[in-house]
Order: C-alpha cells, then sequence, then structure tokens
C-alpha cells in the first residue's frame, strides 16, 4: 500500500511540474475544463434523477388513471401536469414543466458546447506565446547553454498546451455528445407524455358532450 501511495506521490509531482511548465495558458486551460466538466457532470445527475427512463411507458399511463399510484420523479411530473380540466389547462402546464425543465439544461450544454469549442483555442494561444518565448531566446541569446535551456522551455511550453487542450476538448466532446442524447431522450418523453394527457383530456369532454 506504501509503495502504491510513493507511486501517486510521485506521478502526481510528475504532472504538476509538466502543468506548470505549461505556463500561464495552462490556467485558463484548466478553469474550462472545471466549468465544463462540472457543468457536464450536474447535468447528467440531473437528467438522472428525473427518473424517466426507469420508468416504462405501460406503468406511466397506468399512473395517469390512477393518482394513488404515482410515485417517484415521474409521479410527482404526473400530479404537476394532470391538474387541469381542460385542453388549455394542460397546454399551460406543459409551456410551464418546457421552461422550467427544458431551459435550464439547454443553457448549461450550450455553455458546455462553448467550453469545449474553447479549450482547443486556449491550447493554440499556448502554442503560440511558447513559440514567442522561443524567438525571443533565440534572438536574444547568445547560443550556450542558457540560451538552449530558454529554447526548450519555450517549445516544452508550445506544445504542452496544445496537447492540454486537445486532452480536454476531446473527453469534453464526447461527454456533450452523450448528454444531448440523453437531453433529447428527456425532451422525446415529455412530447410523448403531453400528446397522451391531451388525448385523455379530449376523450373527456367528448363524453361529457356525448352524456345528455
Amino acid at each position: 500500500m506504501t509503495a502504491v501511495i510513493e507511486q501517486l506521490i510521485r506521478l502526481w509531482e510528475q504532472a504538476f511540474g509538466i502543468w506548470l511548465s505549461g505556463g500561464w495558458a495552462m490556467i485558463a486551460i484548466a478553469a474550462t475544463a472545471m466549468v465544463m466538466f462540472s457543468l457536464g457532470i450536474n447535468v447528467w445527475l440531473r437528467l438522472t434523477e428525473k427518473g424517466f427512463t426507469s420508468v416504462d411507458e405501460k406503468t406511466w399511463r397506468y399512473w395517469i388513471d390512477n393518482p394513488d399510484q404515482r410515485k417517484g420523479p415521474i409521479g410527482e411530473l404526473l400530479d404537476f401536469v394532470t391538474g387541469g380540466t381542460s385542453l388549455k389547462d394542460t397546454s399551460v402546464f406543459f409551456e410551464e414543466l418546457y421552461v422550467s425543465e427544458i431551459a435550464p439544461f439547454e443553457r448549461d450544454l450550450h455553455v458546455m458546447k462553448i467550453c469545449v469549442g474553447v479549450a482547443p483555442l486556449l491550447g493554440l494561444l499556448g502554442t503560440v506565446t511558447g513559440m514567442l518565448t522561443t524567438f525571443a531566446a533565440l534572438a536574444s541569446g547568445s547560443g550556450g547553454d542558457k540560451t538552449m535551456g530558454l529554447v526548450a522551455e519555450g517549445i516544452s511550453e508550445a506544445l504542452i498546451t496544445t496537447e492540454t487542450g486537445l486532452v480536454i476538448a476531446l473527453p469534453g466532446l464526447f461527454f456533450q455528445y452523450q448528454l444531448v442524447r440523453k437531453h433529447e431522450r428527456y425532451k422525446a418523453f415529455l412530447a410523448h407524455l403531453q400528446t397522451v394527457c391531451t388525448q385523455k383530456i379530449f376523450r373527456i369532454i367528448n363524453t361529457q358532450e356525448i352524456q345528455p
């Protein structure tokens, strides 16, 4: 166990040293990564809490006609959207649901998409600054070991920032793609639920009109 801890400490020290050699652009890349992945995890957890994948259609259709059997997040959702007695009421309830449920997800996913695009650009910016450091060392140095050390630092900064930007952006891109798919499934579920609830209200209204 001690050997594993020591190995992890050495890896951390090496990673931290490499991170510092990337220059100031690494701070911006780190901030972008924190925003991107924190938003992604938050969206994933919130979508999972909705419970729309854990309850099959047969069950929630049964819950529409049997309010006393409802439970969980879907049950609470049905309590909210089935409180109306007309088509207009149902439409209003679902509009409020879309504003409160869908809009925050779309906002967070949009910010996450921006972060995915910003990460490699920040890496490219670090590449430019690293190359500027390299050229400055070549222009001001005399060709000795000190100059070569400055050149090596500039090239290292340029390569590290480029690599880090790509390493952050690629998993972020795949993560965002999965979240968008999950979000689209949730929107499809709400649209299907609205259709079913609207059809039920329509049948009730027609039945009342037919009865003398």
